[in-house]
């Protein structure tokens, strides 16, 4: 990492506000609201359609999207997310490449978490049809009860889980 001073980050307020007009101008635009997985989902299906494609156009989950998963908002605002979190990085002079973990945390025991973690986090996310993004900010601007009771959960088994992980972090 160069020597340039990192720029400040964002007053969360005002982030909050251009991501409630980003939800607001989908919902208007689109007709549907925000997520993340319906994207990496689709990635899943074009990539096994270059081998399987066939068996993918037969299958119940991904044959419904046909021969070109990719042909998404999703997709696009997935890949926008990640570029433009890439390109604010960079302008901002944040980025740096490491795995973040505590003292008694050995590399190996954090990544292998991370990867269940994600794996676990995935699944649930596509069992349930949405993601937790997709909840709170769909969900919360509609006003719906399940996600307003699913983000309660959410945010008490974190809070109970952390104990278990916290001897991980703590030096």
């Amino acid at each position: 990492m160069n020597n340039q001073k990192r720029q400040p980050f964002m007053n969360p307020y005002v982030a909050g506000m251009m991501l409630g007009g980003v939800l607001l101008l989908s919902f208007i635009t689109l007709g549907a609201g925000l997520g993340a997985s319906g994207g990496i989902s689709r990635f899943a299906a074009a990539g096994q359609c270059l081998l399987f494609k066939n068996h993918v156009m037969q299958s119940e989950y991904f044959g419904k999207w046909g021969s070109q998963p990719l042909n998404y908002y999703l997709v696009y605002m997935f890949l926008g997310t990640l570029f433009g979190g890439f390109i604010s990085a960079f302008l901002s002079n944040r980025i740096s490449f490491g795995v973040e973990r505590g003292g008694k945390a050995s590399l190996r025991l954090r990544v292998t978490l991370a990867l269940v973690g994600g794996i676990i986090a995935g699944f649930a996310s596509r069992l349930a049809q949405g993601c937790t993004s997709g909840q709170a900010l769909n969900g919360s601007a509609l006003l719906l009860t399940g996600s307003m009771v699913f983000m309660i959960c959410i945010f008490a088994s974190g809070y109970a889980f952390a104990y278990f992980f916290r001897r991980q972090w703590n030096d």
